[in-house]
């Protein structure tokens, strides 16, 4: 995509966030919808975006860099544990407050772009997740022995399932009682012989 102006970037913005609220509402993301929720003609969406699925994918694209933002960065802590601890509880305030979560993690896989910014985004955590328990491993904090990407897949799927579950659910399991649970769980199995004393 070629650099925008200040206003093309705004109107890009606004886009999306019609988009946002137009996928929240009803489920859907149709593009004279969010025209008309943008207060935009029809066509305006297609230059900024090419098709409905272009559309799709940059709004899930910056919900997975927002996302990112809370997520991937350094979280204090004298251990391994602590630190990832705090990772997976401002995870789930994060979902939790984020009114796109329980829809783009439940149901986004039936637009074929969609799961595209959904595979690229699972590659590239599993990836980090990954190295995250390689250097647990090589500072002597734990993570389970074996192919640690694969251990790192298990853990994403299954985290990125169950938040959509608790998500979804009504009513919502308590935030703090979710995040022990998830937080249990992979403790559990990034660090077995803990979870057996």
């Amino acid at each position: 995509m070629t650099s925008l102006s200040e206003r093309g970037t705004q109107t890009r913005r606004r886009l999306l966030d019609a988009a946002a609220e137009e996928l929240i509402r009803t489920g859907e993301v149709e593009v004279a919808a969010v025209a008309r929720r943008a207060g935009v003609s029809v066509g305006l969406p297609y230059r900024y975006f090419g098709t409905q699925s272009g559309l799709l994918g940059a709004l899930l694209a910056r919900f997975y860099y927002q996302v990112d933002a809370v997520v991937f960065r350094g979280f204090p802590g004298e251990t391994w544990v602590a630190r990832e601890r705090a990772r997976m509880a401002a995870l789930v305030r994060h979902l939790y407050a984020d009114p796109l979560a329980p829809t783009i993690l439940g149901q986004m896989s039936r637009d074929i772009q969609a799961a595209e910014v959904e595979a690229q985004y699972m590659r590239l955590i599993i990836d980090r997740a990954a190295r995250n328990l390689a250097g647990a491993r090589s500072r002597g904090e734990g993570a389970a022995d074996g192919d640690l990407e694969l251990l790192a897949a298990c853990l994403m799927g299954g985290l990125r399932s169950a938040l959509s579950l608790a998500l979804n659910r009504t009513p919502r399991p308590d935030p703090e009682v979710l995040t022990e649970a998830l937080w249990t769980f992979m403790k559990n199995i990034t660090h077995p012989r803990e979870a057996l004393l």
